[in-house]
């Protein structure tokens, strides 16, 4: 099925693990157990939270109760802040082209990129981990929270 905004899968990971680490409540969350509830492969999620340690989102504990942590406290990291340590910093954008490169008059699509990114930046931007922590409930399976939230 085609859909008009697309997050790469990495991104969508990131976002998600995110997420999940604020509702553990500082205690670190193994990446198998991570993978496991949220239906992915383990091993690109520990791409995924590699780069978000090099981004300083995350730290690691090693050992048998060891895991993942936030690096920061969950209000102090939006949505935005783990989207850009994914994919680099967005830039603003009201062109398909990333800057008028057709030679026309207006745009085609009459103004309605410009709206649609400004409405996600500001989402992402002002939506913190400490704001969805509460979305991935202990017990739910990974099938009950994609019916539930319709997200993923």
């Amino acid at each position: 099925m085609a859909r008009l905004i697309r997050i790469s899968e990495a991104s969508a990971l990131g976002l998600h693990v995110m997420v999940l680490m604020a509702g553990a409540r500082e205690k670190p969350l193994p990446t198998g157990a991570a993978a496991s509830r949220l239906g992915v492969s383990g091993a690109h999620l520990s791409k995924v939270l590699q780069r978000l340690g090099r981004a300083g989102l995350v730290k690691s504990i090693r050992g048998p109760e060891g895991g993942f942590t936030l690096a920061k406290k969950s209000g102090a990291i939006s949505l935005l802040d783990v989207y850009e340590a994914i994919e680099g910093r967005c830039e603003k954008s009201a062109c398909l082209f990333g800057a008028p490169a057709c030679g026309g008059t207006r745009c085609i699509l009459g103004g309605v990129l410009e709206k649609a990114d400004g409405a996600m930046r500001a989402y992402l931007g002002n939506t913190t981990l400490a704001d969805l922590a509460g979305i991935y409930k202990e017990g739910k399976s990974n099938g009950e929270e994609k019916k539930n939230h319709g997200h993923r």
